[in-house]
């Protein structure tokens, strides 16, 4: 097999992924592990008790078309969450892309996972060059006027949120790391934890509770336990059913000893009486 050995120069040198074109000659490099990781947590858990997931659209890195007069716009959001939509329900239906001139409805909530090629975009420090479409901010903020806009680096652990208020995103106080959605009865917060098998600070959603929700494999995991307490709980009541019937088969046993040993004094109750009446006595009259 053929291999390439690097010097130490030589592995300063090389380009990074973020060096790296991709098919699209716009974008500079291709979308990492955490791009991938991350949004799938987002939508596992994703289960708020007002919006069944029938009744939610989630896509990630989708292009969502906003510019009815420039069709060939987009912006491709980490991951977004649409309320309410058109659901298709033939896989043939699926979405190519959101085109929010036909959908009609905006996105509720968009995340973005900061990268070192689009932190400025998507913290809104870009300027927007003449004749150039919008940028990321300004389509959120002005054209699609999403209520909520979330940021999130891994690379610091730092997590923000802007909520639309008067037009314009402000920016949340987040306690705790958390954020509460009362929209969607559930929150969004930063957990520590491991999640398909990567150890790592991770947004995902809890309820009410303050109780993360499950994710696939942790509902997986909580069926099986369960699954395995019933089995346990069964095996005890059997031992317990075995323990009860060796008990009832006990007593019946010393039930038959006492009848035998009852029927035993009776029966030489009886010879004894035999040889009394023999013997020309009544056993009656013996005191």
């Amino acid at each position: 097999m053929f291999q390439i050995k690097p010097s130490h120069q030589w592995q300063n040198n090389l380009p990074t992924m973020y060096d790296l074109p991709s098919e699209d000659p716009e974008e500079p490099g291709l979308p990492d592990e955490f791009h991938a990781l991350q949004p799938n947590l987002l939508s596992q858990t994703l289960r708020s008790p007002r919006h069944p997931r029938e009744d939610c659209f989630l896509a990630t890195d989708l292009n969502l078309y906003f510019d009815v007069k420039n069709p060939r716009w987009y912006k491709r959001p980490d991951w977004f969450l649409v309320l309410d939509p058109v659901r298709g329900c033939e896989q043939q239906d699926l979405r190519w892309s959101y085109v929010i001139w036909q959908e009609l409805i905006s996105p509720f909530l968009v995340v973005e996972l900061l990268s070192p090629g689009t932190e400025s975009e998507d913290l809104g420090q870009t300027v927007r060059e003449a004749n150039a479409p919008p940028t990321k901010w300004e389509v959120y903020e002005q054209i699609l006027e999403i209520p909520y806009y979330v940021v999130y680096d891994r690379y610091v652990n730092e997590f923000r949120a802007f909520h639309l208020r008067g037009g314009r995103y402000q920016a949340l106080a987040l306690p705790d790391g958390r954020l509460w959605f009362e929209e969607l009865e559930l929150g969004l917060g930063v957990w520590q934890g491991r999640f398909d098998g990567v150890q790592g600070l991770w947004l995902r959603w809890y309820d009410r509770h303050d109780v993360w929700i499950p994710s696939l494999s942790e509902r997986a995991e909580e069926q099986q336990q369960r699954a395995e307490e019933q089995q346990q709980r069964a095996e005890e009541q059997q031992q317990r059913a075995e323990v009860q019937q060796q008990r009832a088969d006990r007593a019946e046993l010393d039930l038959e000893q006492e009848r035998m040993r009852v029927e035993e004094e009776r029966r030489k109750n009886q010879e004894l009486r035999d040889r009394l009446l023999k013997m020309g006595i009544d056993p009656d009259r013996l005191s």
